[in-house]
């Protein structure tokens, strides 16, 4: 099967379809610089290459669009922040949700990295629909694509996140290809600093992210500092436990000398006391860390409530007090659905494409 355009470079793509090394930079700058999909508009190549690729491509267009790998299905858009919420449909029939965030002139965007996730954990909406499949590189990409079809960057770049549905170092090597190609100077051109990838601690993924040779950043979900809570909120830290992670942390840390995140949902007297803040304190004690405090979102179905905002504020003034580097979040898009861990898994059949 010949790959798509979308998770190809400029040189793979010229390799692939047997083209001058101009041909292929020059497909890869309509992808990636004018997201444009269609190839009839492609006006500086040759009809012939053109035909070519229509020829090659185009079987799938009604479905995605001839050089797309996703179609825009819905957009949903907050009247109090802004925040867009968009519903993709994969050339498979299965579906994605990513987030465009606006913050004054600050952009946003969160990438999803799987169809579904395979972790569980049991106050995020992405995993109780189970998990499908891995993205491919293009597919992570065009979120991008699309989510920036309408908006004149000029001279600004996006922030981006991997803090969409999926677990990034579950599916390591389509995410890092797809971050190379997000950084392209043929492309978005986006700086290694304005990436974040999120992680609920696949130890081995942290390891192996500290050997890349870029200052793309790293945040982890950490959410309890003892085993017997983090194993609750994390099923994952069955495997990994805290003592595991925090020491792939910490040679993250002395490998790359990077400042990461370490994120804390707040849920309503679970782990929001002075005593939990106390704990965190304890075991990120000399760690050049930032803890994101973000208040919990609620999902329909999910015993979980976020504490209240008093609460939220006294566990950062605590870890504060214990010098720690705190930042408390606020979120966006809650009342789309759109605000981190209520990302769904959502079938398209009978929505009408937008």
């Amino acid at each position: 099967m010949i790959p798509f355009l979308t998770d190809l470079a400029p040189d793979e793509i010229a390799q692939t379809l047997e083209l001058k090394p101009f041909q292929g930079k020059q497909i890869f700058r309509w992808l990636h610089q004018k997201r444009v999909f269609d190839f009839d508009a492609m006006t500086d190549l040759s009809k012939d290459l053109r035909k070519r690729l229509e020829t090659i491509y185009g079987s799938e267009k009604e479905t995605c669009g001839a050089a797309a790998q996703l179609r825009l299905v819905r957009l949903a858009s907050s009247p109090k922040s802004g925040t867009r919420k968009a519903l993709f449909r994969l050339r498979d029939g299965e579906s994605i949700e990513s987030v465009f965030l606006v913050d004054r002139d600050r952009l946003t965007l969160c990438l999803s990295s799987q169809v579904g996730c395979a972790l569980k954990c049991p106050f995020c909406a992405t995993g109780q629909s189970g998990f499908r499949r891995n993205l491919r590189a293009g597919e992570v990409v065009e979120q991008a694509l699309h989510l920036l079809s309408d908006q004149p960057l000029g001279d600004r770049t996006p922030n981006i996140v991997f803090m969409g549905m999926g677990e990034p170092f579950r599916n390591y090597d389509a995410v890092m290809k797809s971050i190379r190609l997000l950084m392209h100077p043929d492309g978005l051109h986006i700086g290694a600093r304005k990436i974040t990838v999120s992680t609920v601690g696949d130890v081995p993924g942290i390891r192996r992210f500290a050997q890349e040779a870029w200052q793309v950043r790293l945040a982890v979900s950490l959410q309890a500092a003892n085993d017997k809570l983090r194993s609750k909120l994390v099923p994952l830290n069955r495997t990994y436990p805290v003592a595991m992670l925090m020491e792939a942390v910490r040679e993250y840390a002395g490998i790359t000398g990077r400042q990461l995140s370490l994120e804390w949902t707040l849920f309503d007297g679970v782990n929001d006391s002075a005593e939990h803040a106390a704990e965190l304190a304890d075991l990120i004690g000399g760690l050049d860390a930032v803890v994101n405090l973000i208040p919990y979102n609620p999902v329909q179905g999910l015993p979980y409530e976020p504490s209240p905002k008093w609460q939220c504020q006294a566990f950062r003034d605590a870890l504060a007090q214990r010098g720690v580097k705190a930042t408390l979040r606020h979120e966006r898009g809650q009342d789309i659905d759109a605000a981190c861990g209520q990302l769904r898994l959502r079938h398209t059949d009978g929505i009408q494409d937008r």
